[in-house]
């Protein structure tokens, strides 16, 4: 099967909960090529791929870019034309100018994690649609945020937790919980190893004329520019980022919590720090281990290591489910094995389609164009109103609270004791505070 036959039919069955547009309330319905017209904020890495699987994808059309610092659109731009792209997007910095445009459907937001929520909600109160990648907000109050926005201005969010469109693991938590293929599922354990290298200590220089550094910072309140935050590791500096387990232990803890068919937990505890080099600027932990309880006799454990590679079980992110019959074992991508209680594979299911030459080390995107494709394609079909979003806001949003909540656990330093219907935190003031944040005055996210 080719593609974009799969595309046209295999997104068309939405798994979990989502939500439904039979209308099409955009501009590109009604445009001669009928197309939606898509927006890309932040473009320097992540969003770069987005932006260049989108351009290829039919009826999708790449007419605007955003980002605020000149190399990243330079990248952005090239992307889309290496696409085949006939139409050059408009570049335009500030994101609130682009939501003004009338001509654009949907935003995909790619920009730093303290950008996510705040720029989904404006782009909801616009009348746009959403694709925002994981995780959906800085802290869990946005998270809330992010869901009420799309609730009250009946926009799709779709965030970026790709797996949920997959179809092998579509078809495995099918077998699990359908099929009882491992038996009840009580325990299960994700991880993700890298190599990161240290950051060093930042000194204050004066910004590059190439970046708008306040533009860059936008809702979080303002702090001097150092040469160790832009591009990429402001993901370890609280005030911006959220830590490896945001970053990527989103995507085994939501297959975790999918799988099991479990929500908010009723307890979490986590254990490590910055262990791994000299003090540096490196605020989150860079070794974790995140152990979450829930209601009828589940759990959950995931381990992070940024800075050492050794694996787990032959791979280098993946997760495991523990049954009463047996286990099923992902390595990362769109495959799984399943084992008997004697350790016997009993059955094999493997990834079965890669671009050509697609390469296995690709940074921003390690599964390839194929299953990237399917999860933005599924976020187009529903707008057209042909599907359900697979991985609708509220579905994100509970599976990145658990992210958050192990790094609050972290930060106290103690056992978080939560309400089990919502996720809060029960009886204890010093965690509570780090529900939420502050903003640079002016930039507060409006519901």
């Amino acid at each position: 099967m080719q593609r974009r036959d799969f595309l046209k039919t295999g997104t068309m069955a939405g798994v979990g909960a989502g939500l439904t547009f039979l209308n099409f309330p955009v501009f590109g319905q009604q445009a001669p090529n009928n197309k939606i017209a898509l927006g890309v904020m932040g473009v320097n890495s992540r969003g770069n791929w987005l932006a260049q699987v989108a351009a290829k994808l039919p009826g999708a059309e790449i007419a605007y870019i955003c980002d605020v610092e000149d190399g990243a659109i330079q990248k952005g731009l090239k992307a889309v034309a290496d696409a085949g792209a006939t139409r050059k997007p408009e570049v335009i910095k500030d994101v609130r100018k682009l939501l003004e445009r009338k001509d654009l459907d949907a935003l995909i937001i790619a920009a730093p994690d303290h950008w996510h929520a705040p720029a989904g909600m404006m782009a909801c109160a616009a009348g746009k649609h959403v694709y925002v990648e994981k995780p959906c907000s800085h802290n869990p109050q946005e998270g809330e945020q992010l869901v009420a926005s799309s609730r009250k201005h009946n926009r799709l969010v779709q965030m970026g937790n790709q797996r949920r469109s997959w179809p092998n693991l579509q078809q495995a938590v099918k077998e699990v919980q359908e099929q009882d293929i491992i038996g009840k599922v009580y325990y299960a354990r994700g991880w993700y190893v890298n190599s990161r290298q240290p950051i060093g200590i930042g000194k204050k220089i004066p910004v590059p004329s190439t970046l708008d550094w306040d533009l860059w910072q936008g809702p979080a309140p303002r702090k001097d520019y150092l040469d160790n935050i832009v591009h990429y590791d402001w993901h370890w500096r609280w005030h911006w980022g959220t830590g490896e387990v945001c970053n990527n232990a989103t995507h085994e803890l939501d297959c975790m919590r999918w799988f099991m068919d479990v929500k908010f937990p009723t307890k979490v505890t986590s254990f490590g720090g910055r262990y791994a080099y000299p003090p540096d600027d490196w605020e989150t932990p860079d070794t974790q281990t995140v152990n979450f309880e829930f209601e009828g006799g589940k759990s959950i454990s995931w381990e992070g290591r940024s800075c050492h590679p050794y694996e787990l079980e032959g791979s280098g992110r993946g997760f495991t489910l523990f049954g009463e019959k047996g286990s099923l074992y992902n390595s990362g991508g769109d495959s799984y094995k399943v084992y008997d209680n004697k350790g016997k594979l009993v059955k094999e299911v493997k990834q079965q389609e890669r671009n050509p030459g697609q390469s296995v080390t690709n940074v921003v995107s390690p599964a390839g164009e194929f299953l990237d494709a399917i999860h933005i394609n599924n976020f187009l079909e529903s707008i057209r109103g042909k599907a359900k979003l697979n991985a609708e806001i509220a579905i994100g949003h509970t599976s990145v609270m658990l992210c958050h909540l192990g790094n609050i656990a972290q930060r106290v330093g103690r056992v978080l004791h939560c309400d089990p219907s919502n996720g809060h935190i029960l009886d204890d003031a010093d965690a509570a505070a780090l529900w939420s944040r502050s903003y640079e005055k002016g930039w507060e996210p409006v519901i």
